[in-house]
């Protein structure tokens, strides 16, 4: 599957004012207004560290303590340990109020962010077949729901 990042709906009237009333597209939108440290700290969310851990595949980060708590929680389901270990909320990206999160912000970066956790895991770890999920809740004005998560098919190793 092959997304086509377009403009949110949310940021037509901001960057369609852009230029005179003539309109900025994105990239050279973000040439205007970004910053080469955000840049650099975005990084980590487009192409993500993660890390094989006693058969397990995390973000890398996690903690051996938190990894065995969960493990002990789910009596070592790997599929909830893993959910649980590699998931993101989108609307923790940003700072906590940031007034221009909106839905189908969340929802394009959700979507892009799940293609490229897909083409990572897959470079990453070709023997290691994984499930990538973008969760958009039933009611999609709860912002703080999305969630971006990972975990190995059953078929990848003989962990439960």
């Amino acid at each position: 599957m092959c997304f086509t990042v377009t403009i949110p709906e949310s940021m037509r009237d901001e960057l369609g004012a852009w230029n005179d009333g003539r309109g900025i597209d994105l990239e050279s939108w973000i040439g205007c207004m970004g910053t080469y440290s955000l840049a650099v700290g975005y990084t980590t969310l487009f192409w993500p560290e993660f890390v094989e851990h006693k058969g397990y595949l995390l973000r890398k980060g996690f903690t051996t303590s938190a990894l065995h708590d969960f493990e002990q929680q789910t009596s070592g389901n790997r599929k909830s340990v893993e959910w649980v270990l590699n998931h993101i909320h989108l609307a923790d990206i940003q700072y906590r109020g940031c007034d221009d999160l909106s839905k189908d912000k969340l929802f394009l970066l959700g979507t892009v962010l799940k293609e490229i956790h897909i083409a990572k895991l897959q470079w990453q770890f070709p023997d290691r077949p994984c499930e990538v999920e973008f969760f958009v809740p039933e009611d999609d004005d709860e912002l703080d729901e999305y969630a971006l998560s990972f975990w190995q098919l059953p078929s990848a190793t003989s962990l439960p």
